[in-house]
């Protein structure tokens, strides 16, 4: 009988890191695949994206809408918890796939261990700023298999009490689309979007949830250092974590600056990639500027305390939110001389992902968890 795999998916970014996984996944025989989109994926202001999830051509995709636009992590983790335990009930699944640090992925491991079906955590293991390690932290606890990016990722969750022989370092997913050949051109890229500009860079700032009363005082340090630098910038939306709205609203004071700003509420990955191949620098605080931007040795400024500790880059400029400090990290980018780094695997992920799940043995695991205590040193 073929494994049921239910893949759970929340954002635009989240399933740019899992498509490769449920590309070869969905190709192999040896399993029946679902998808659960919810999230940003549902909401039109961030561009409607469960449209890019069903262009894909998946055979079971269910929708499910988890929030409104006032609804808080609490709520919307409430949500999802109620909406995906009916769906997995329906279909009975084997294994619920998770990504990352979002409360969705939270969800689908709540959901998972408490129904005894096996859960895997793809990219666990990881460090940031903000409440997103408290969550990614939260959902390894409750995964069963671990999917990581690098040897430094299998090591933290070993020191979290995880058994070494249910951690499969794999590299980042995301990697795999890097350097795909089906990648749209750059002027393929430009005439979609309407980005008239020869040379530009990519602006993308997230809210940090834990300082969202600061929010709207950060971001404007942000726009008043580029708009003051005179270049030009292809903007996207953040994400909808608490402190979104004071984001877009200084977002509205550039919008019309079409001579150097073309803002956007989302945009297609594989499109994305494309265009930060190609840009000058990305400043702000999303983990691309760490994670796929280094692959292109495109060079970045990060912004205030998102990314703590995620990882120290010679091609990454980190910086406080001061505008100050903001206009002084935008010259200096401009001198740094940079190689591209491969920190996150090789762009194999997707094989190795499906490698692993081929193996038997993998379906033994049992669903009673144990701590296992770390023998190493500090």
């Amino acid at each position: 009988m073929r494994k049921k795999i239910v893949f759970l998916t929340g954002t635009r970014a989240d399933f740019g890191k899992i498509r490769s996984l449920l590309d070869v996944m969905d190709k192999a025989n040896q399993f029946e695949i679902h998808v659960f989109v919810t999230g940003m994926h549902m909401l039109r202001k961030y561009g409607l994206t469960c449209m890019e999830v069903e262009n894909r051509g998946y055979k079971n995709i269910y929708k499910f809408i988890n929030q409104n636009y006032s609804d808080t992590m609490d709520s919307i983790l409430a949500k999802t918890i109620a909406g995906l335990s009916d769906y997995v009930k329906e279909i009975k699944p084997d294994m619920i796939v998770v990504h990352g640090d979002r409360v969705e992925a939270m969800a689908g491991a709540i959901v998972g261990s408490l129904n005894n079906i096996l859960v895997s955590h793809i990219e666990g293991g990881e460090v940031s700023g903000t409440i997103d390690d408290l969550i990614r932290h939260s959902v390894s606890k409750l995964s069963h298999l671990h999917f990581v990016s690098n040897e430094r990722a299998m090591q933290r969750l070993i020191q979290l009490g995880e058994n070494r022989s249910n951690v499969y370092p794999i590299g980042s997913p995301d990697v795999d689309a890097l350097f795909s050949p089906d990648l749209p051109g750059l002027e393929q890229v430009k005439e979609w979007y309407g980005i008239p500009f020869d040379q530009y860079s990519i602006m993308l700032f997230h809210p940090v949830t834990t300082e969202v009363d600061d929010m709207r005082r950060q971001v404007k340090c942000l726009v008043d250092a580029v708009v003051e630098s005179g270049e030009n910038y292809v903007v996207i939306y953040p994400n909808n974590d608490n402190g979104s709205v004071a984001i877009i609203h200084e977002y509205s004071r550039i919008e019309s600056n079409t001579l150097h700003f073309k803002v956007y509420p989302s945009m297609r990955f594989d499109y994305f990639l494309t265009l930060l191949k190609n840009a000058k620098y990305m400043i702000g605080n999303s983990s691309s500027a760490l994670m796929e931007a280094p692959y292109y040795g495109v060079p970045a400024i990060n912004i205030g305390t998102r990314q703590t500790d995620r990882a120290d880059l010679p091609s990454v400029i980190n910086c406080p939110s001061q505008k100050v400090d903001i206009d002084a990290a935008i010259q200096a980018v401009k001198t740094l001389s940079v190689e591209p780094v491969q920190h996150f695997g090789e762009g194999n992920s997707c094989m190795r992902f499906l490698d692993i799940l081929r193996d038997e043995s993998v379906w033994n695991t049992s669903n009673q968890k144990k701590f296992v205590d770390w023998a190493g040193t500090e």
